[in-house]
Protein backbone atom coordinates (compact mmCIF):
# COMPACT_ATOMS: atom_id res chain seq x y z
CA UNK A 1 0.00 0.00 0.00
CA UNK A 2 1.65 3.70 -1.06
CA UNK A 3 1.71 6.48 1.83
CA UNK A 4 -0.64 8.08 -0.16
CA UNK A 5 -3.20 5.42 0.43
CA UNK A 6 -2.29 4.51 3.75
CA UNK A 7 -2.91 7.92 4.90
CA UNK A 8 -6.50 7.33 3.35
CA UNK A 9 -6.71 4.30 5.19
CA UNK A 10 -6.01 5.79 8.63
CA UNK A 11 -8.23 8.78 7.81
CA UNK A 12 -11.11 6.47 7.51
CA UNK A 13 -9.98 4.51 10.86
CA UNK A 14 -10.43 7.92 12.79
CA UNK A 15 -13.39 8.63 10.52
CA UNK A 16 -15.53 5.61 11.34
CA UNK A 17 -13.71 5.18 14.99
CA UNK A 18 -14.66 9.12 16.03
CA UNK A 19 -18.02 8.40 14.64
CA UNK A 20 -19.08 7.06 17.95
CA UNK A 21 -18.37 10.06 19.92
CA UNK A 22 -20.01 12.54 17.05
CA UNK A 23 -23.23 10.10 17.43
CA UNK A 24 -23.12 10.22 21.65
CA UNK A 25 -23.28 14.00 21.05
CA UNK A 26 -25.58 13.85 18.62
CA UNK A 27 -28.22 12.10 21.12
CA UNK A 28 -27.93 14.38 23.43
CA UNK A 29 -29.59 16.47 20.55
CA UNK A 30 -31.62 14.26 19.04
CA UNK A 31 -34.01 10.94 20.22
CA UNK A 32 -32.37 7.72 18.15
CA UNK A 33 -34.74 8.00 15.93
CA UNK A 34 -35.13 11.66 14.86
CA UNK A 35 -31.13 11.41 14.57
CA UNK A 36 -31.46 8.34 12.26
CA UNK A 37 -33.95 9.83 9.82
CA UNK A 38 -32.60 12.95 9.76
CA UNK A 39 -29.16 11.40 8.87
CA UNK A 40 -30.62 9.70 6.17
CA UNK A 41 -32.53 11.91 4.43
CA UNK A 42 -30.03 14.33 4.31
CA UNK A 43 -27.66 11.45 2.51
CA UNK A 44 -30.14 10.72 0.25
CA UNK A 45 -31.07 14.50 -0.83
CA UNK A 46 -27.37 15.39 -0.91
CA UNK A 47 -25.90 12.09 -2.32
CA UNK A 48 -29.05 12.19 -5.11
CA UNK A 49 -27.27 15.19 -6.95
CA UNK A 50 -23.99 12.93 -7.26
CA UNK A 51 -24.56 9.78 -8.01
CA UNK A 52 -26.79 7.82 -10.72
CA UNK A 53 -29.65 5.67 -9.56
CA UNK A 54 -28.56 1.99 -9.40
CA UNK A 55 -29.56 -0.90 -11.56
CA UNK A 56 -29.65 -2.98 -8.32
CA UNK A 57 -34.05 -4.18 -8.26
CA UNK A 58 -36.07 -2.16 -5.53
CA UNK A 59 -36.70 -5.25 -3.58
CA UNK A 60 -32.67 -5.14 -2.50
CA UNK A 61 -32.18 -1.58 -2.06
CA UNK A 62 -35.04 -2.32 0.69
CA UNK A 63 -33.31 -4.96 2.12
CA UNK A 64 -30.16 -3.09 2.25
CA UNK A 65 -31.73 -0.16 3.59
CA UNK A 66 -33.59 -2.07 6.41
CA UNK A 67 -30.55 -4.14 7.24
CA UNK A 68 -27.40 -2.32 7.09
CA UNK A 69 -28.82 1.47 7.53
CA UNK A 70 -32.60 0.97 9.66
CA UNK A 71 -31.79 -2.07 11.35
CA UNK A 72 -28.01 -1.33 12.39
CA UNK A 73 -28.53 2.65 13.24
CA UNK A 74 -31.74 1.92 15.20
CA UNK A 75 -30.25 -0.55 17.70
CA UNK A 76 -27.09 1.09 18.07
CA UNK A 77 -28.19 4.64 19.09
CA UNK A 78 -31.07 3.04 21.04
CA UNK A 79 -28.39 1.42 22.67
CA UNK A 80 -26.58 4.13 23.54
CA UNK A 81 -28.96 6.65 25.22
CA UNK A 82 -29.97 3.54 27.02
CA UNK A 83 -26.69 3.10 28.35
CA UNK A 84 -24.14 1.29 26.64
CA UNK A 85 -20.71 4.19 26.43
CA UNK A 86 -20.01 4.94 23.27
CA UNK A 87 -16.53 3.81 23.12
CA UNK A 88 -17.32 -0.06 23.98
CA UNK A 89 -19.93 -0.33 21.55
CA UNK A 90 -17.28 0.90 19.10
CA UNK A 91 -15.78 -2.65 19.88
CA UNK A 92 -19.07 -4.79 20.56
CA UNK A 93 -20.41 -3.28 17.07
CA UNK A 94 -17.49 -5.25 15.74
CA UNK A 95 -19.14 -8.49 16.40
CA UNK A 96 -20.55 -8.11 13.42
CA UNK A 97 -18.18 -10.29 11.83
CA UNK A 98 -19.03 -13.03 13.76
CA UNK A 99 -22.24 -12.72 12.66
CA UNK A 100 -21.82 -12.54 9.96
CA UNK A 101 -20.01 -16.00 9.64
CA UNK A 102 -22.85 -17.18 11.15
CA UNK A 103 -25.23 -15.96 8.66
CA UNK A 104 -23.21 -17.05 6.00
CA UNK A 105 -23.52 -20.70 7.35
CA UNK A 106 -26.72 -20.80 7.78
CA UNK A 107 -28.26 -18.61 4.79
CA UNK A 108 -26.02 -18.74 2.20
CA UNK A 109 -24.56 -22.02 2.79
CA UNK A 110 -20.97 -21.14 2.76
CA UNK A 111 -18.16 -23.57 4.60
CA UNK A 112 -16.32 -22.31 7.42
CA UNK A 113 -13.09 -23.48 8.10
CA UNK A 114 -11.82 -24.31 11.50
CA UNK A 115 -9.72 -21.56 12.24
CA UNK A 116 -13.47 -19.55 11.80
CA UNK A 117 -14.80 -21.54 14.13
CA UNK A 118 -12.19 -20.92 17.06
CA UNK A 119 -11.97 -16.92 16.01
CA UNK A 120 -15.67 -17.25 16.89
CA UNK A 121 -15.93 -18.78 20.12
CA UNK A 122 -12.38 -16.59 21.12
CA UNK A 123 -15.08 -13.22 20.13
CA UNK A 124 -18.09 -14.86 21.55
CA UNK A 125 -15.69 -15.69 25.08
CA UNK A 126 -14.56 -11.88 25.31
CA UNK A 127 -18.60 -10.96 24.68
CA UNK A 128 -19.25 -12.97 27.83
CA UNK A 129 -16.46 -11.45 29.91
CA UNK A 130 -17.70 -7.58 28.36
CA UNK A 131 -21.27 -8.66 29.38
CA UNK A 132 -20.67 -10.55 32.65
CA UNK A 133 -18.97 -7.42 33.75
CA UNK A 134 -19.91 -7.19 37.60
CA UNK A 135 -18.12 -3.91 38.29
CA UNK A 136 -19.61 -0.15 38.60
CA UNK A 137 -19.40 0.94 35.30
CA UNK A 138 -22.18 2.89 33.10
CA UNK A 139 -22.35 0.02 30.93
CA UNK A 140 -26.26 -2.10 31.62
CA UNK A 141 -27.39 -5.28 30.27
CA UNK A 142 -30.02 -3.61 27.83
CA UNK A 143 -27.32 -1.14 25.97
CA UNK A 144 -24.99 -4.62 25.56
CA UNK A 145 -28.01 -6.39 23.86
CA UNK A 146 -28.99 -3.85 21.96
CA UNK A 147 -25.72 -3.39 20.59
CA UNK A 148 -25.20 -6.82 19.60
CA UNK A 149 -28.74 -6.34 17.70
CA UNK A 150 -27.14 -3.96 15.86
CA UNK A 151 -24.28 -5.84 14.96
CA UNK A 152 -26.42 -9.15 13.89
CA UNK A 153 -28.29 -6.28 11.97
CA UNK A 154 -24.92 -5.29 9.56
CA UNK A 155 -24.33 -8.59 9.71
CA UNK A 156 -27.82 -9.15 7.74
CA UNK A 157 -26.76 -6.26 5.65
CA UNK A 158 -23.72 -7.80 4.63
CA UNK A 159 -25.15 -11.05 3.39
CA UNK A 160 -27.97 -8.90 1.58
CA UNK A 161 -24.64 -7.20 -0.16
CA UNK A 162 -23.01 -10.42 -0.84
CA UNK A 163 -26.50 -11.80 -2.49
CA UNK A 164 -26.96 -8.18 -4.62
CA UNK A 165 -23.10 -8.90 -5.69
CA UNK A 166 -23.97 -12.78 -6.83
CA UNK A 167 -26.95 -11.56 -8.61
CA UNK A 168 -24.41 -9.68 -10.96
CA UNK A 169 -25.59 -5.94 -9.12
CA UNK A 170 -23.27 -3.13 -7.62
CA UNK A 171 -23.05 -2.56 -4.10
CA UNK A 172 -21.43 0.54 -4.16
CA UNK A 173 -21.80 4.06 -2.98
CA UNK A 174 -25.14 4.89 -4.80
CA UNK A 175 -26.52 2.02 -3.58
CA UNK A 176 -25.79 3.49 -0.33
CA UNK A 177 -27.29 6.86 -1.59
CA UNK A 178 -30.21 5.94 -2.76
CA UNK A 179 -31.44 3.09 -0.41
CA UNK A 180 -31.12 5.80 2.08
CA UNK A 181 -34.80 7.41 1.22
CA UNK A 182 -35.74 3.48 2.64
CA UNK A 183 -33.54 3.79 5.67
CA UNK A 184 -35.44 7.76 6.63
CA UNK A 185 -38.73 6.47 6.24
CA UNK A 186 -38.88 3.46 9.04
CA UNK A 187 -37.07 6.11 11.46
CA UNK A 188 -39.00 8.52 10.87
CA UNK A 189 -42.11 6.33 11.50
CA UNK A 190 -40.79 4.91 14.47
CA UNK A 191 -39.75 8.34 15.60
CA UNK A 192 -43.80 8.86 15.37
CA UNK A 193 -44.94 6.15 17.50
CA UNK A 194 -42.03 5.92 19.88
CA UNK A 195 -41.41 9.63 20.24
CA UNK A 196 -45.04 11.48 19.52
CA UNK A 197 -44.99 13.94 16.44
CA UNK A 198 -44.97 17.19 18.98
CA UNK A 199 -41.54 15.78 19.91
CA UNK A 200 -40.00 15.18 16.29
CA UNK A 201 -41.34 18.87 15.36
CA UNK A 202 -39.13 19.78 18.41
CA UNK A 203 -36.06 17.92 17.26
CA UNK A 204 -36.57 19.72 13.75
CA UNK A 205 -37.08 23.50 14.97
CA UNK A 206 -34.41 23.07 17.56
CA UNK A 207 -31.51 22.35 15.14
CA UNK A 208 -28.72 24.76 15.55
CA UNK A 209 -25.05 24.58 14.23
CA UNK A 210 -23.62 22.17 16.42
CA UNK A 211 -26.28 19.89 15.91
CA UNK A 212 -26.01 20.46 11.91
CA UNK A 213 -22.11 19.89 12.35
CA UNK A 214 -22.89 16.70 14.02
CA UNK A 215 -25.52 15.54 10.72
CA UNK A 216 -22.76 16.87 8.32
CA UNK A 217 -20.10 14.70 10.31
CA UNK A 218 -22.40 11.54 9.96
CA UNK A 219 -23.36 11.77 6.45
CA UNK A 220 -20.46 13.15 4.56
CA UNK A 221 -17.71 12.14 6.88
CA UNK A 222 -18.49 9.17 7.90
CA UNK A 223 -20.90 7.54 5.27
CA UNK A 224 -19.61 9.43 1.94
CA UNK A 225 -16.43 9.65 2.68
CA UNK A 226 -15.61 6.69 4.82
CA UNK A 227 -17.31 4.02 2.36
CA UNK A 228 -16.29 6.02 -0.68
CA UNK A 229 -12.34 5.60 -0.03
CA UNK A 230 -13.26 2.54 1.68
CA UNK A 231 -14.43 1.40 -1.96
CA UNK A 232 -11.54 2.76 -3.27
CA UNK A 233 -9.17 1.43 -1.69
CA UNK A 234 -10.56 -2.25 -2.04
CA UNK A 235 -10.22 -1.72 -5.67
CA UNK A 236 -6.71 -1.08 -5.69
CA UNK A 237 -5.92 -4.01 -3.04
CA UNK A 238 -6.85 -7.18 -1.83
CA UNK A 239 -9.44 -7.64 0.96
CA UNK A 240 -6.86 -9.07 2.93
CA UNK A 241 -4.92 -6.26 2.30
CA UNK A 242 -7.52 -3.39 2.97
CA UNK A 243 -10.04 -5.52 5.94
CA UNK A 244 -7.63 -5.46 8.67
CA UNK A 245 -7.73 -1.64 9.10
CA UNK A 246 -11.62 -1.60 10.34
CA UNK A 247 -9.62 -3.76 13.61
CA UNK A 248 -8.51 0.14 13.98
CA UNK A 249 -11.67 1.36 14.80
CA UNK A 250 -12.50 0.34 17.80
CA UNK A 251 -8.81 1.82 19.00
CA UNK A 252 -9.59 5.09 18.19
CA UNK A 253 -13.54 4.63 19.51
CA UNK A 254 -12.00 3.44 23.00
CA UNK A 255 -9.32 6.49 23.07
CA UNK A 256 -11.41 9.12 21.63
CA UNK A 257 -14.60 8.13 23.71
CA UNK A 258 -12.15 8.43 26.95
CA UNK A 259 -10.35 11.78 25.86
CA UNK A 260 -13.41 13.42 24.76
CA UNK A 261 -16.54 12.04 26.85
CA UNK A 262 -14.29 11.00 30.12
CA UNK A 263 -15.36 7.33 29.43
CA UNK A 264 -13.74 4.83 31.69
CA UNK A 265 -13.74 0.85 31.14
CA UNK A 266 -12.82 -1.65 33.50
CA UNK A 267 -10.41 -3.81 34.35
CA UNK A 268 -12.41 -6.90 33.37
CA UNK A 269 -13.78 -5.25 30.34
CA UNK A 270 -10.29 -4.60 29.07
CA UNK A 271 -9.99 -8.20 29.45
CA UNK A 272 -13.18 -8.55 26.99
CA UNK A 273 -12.00 -5.83 24.72
CA UNK A 274 -8.28 -8.21 24.16
CA UNK A 275 -10.08 -11.66 23.78
CA UNK A 276 -12.36 -9.88 21.31
CA UNK A 277 -9.11 -8.26 19.49
CA UNK A 278 -7.21 -11.53 18.90
CA UNK A 279 -10.64 -13.39 18.10
CA UNK A 280 -11.18 -10.90 15.43
CA UNK A 281 -7.14 -11.41 14.31
CA UNK A 282 -7.76 -15.19 14.07
CA UNK A 283 -10.80 -14.31 12.01
CA UNK A 284 -9.08 -11.80 9.32
CA UNK A 285 -5.32 -13.16 9.22
CA UNK A 286 -6.47 -17.08 9.89
CA UNK A 287 -6.60 -17.92 6.30
CA UNK A 288 -3.40 -16.44 5.55
CA UNK A 289 -1.44 -18.59 7.58
CA UNK A 290 -3.81 -21.48 6.68
CA UNK A 291 -2.70 -21.06 3.20
CA UNK A 292 1.02 -20.19 3.85
CA UNK A 293 1.54 -23.72 5.77
CA UNK A 294 -0.30 -25.38 2.54
CA UNK A 295 2.20 -24.20 0.27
Amino acid sequence: MTAKDLLLGLFIIFAWGFNFVVIRLGLDAMTPMMLGGVRFLLLAVVGCFFFARPKTPLKWWIAYALTLNFGQFAFLFSAMIFGMPAGLASLVLQSQAIFTLLFSVLLLKEVVRPYQVLAIAVACGGLAIIGADGEDTSMTVIGFALTLAGASSWALGNIATKAIIQKGYQADLSLIVWSAWFAALPFFISSFFVDSPSVMWSNIVDINWSTLAILIYLTLVATLGGYGLWSYLMSRYSAGTVAPLSLGVPVVGLTSAAVVLGESISHQQWLGISVVLVGLLMNTFGGRLRRRQTH
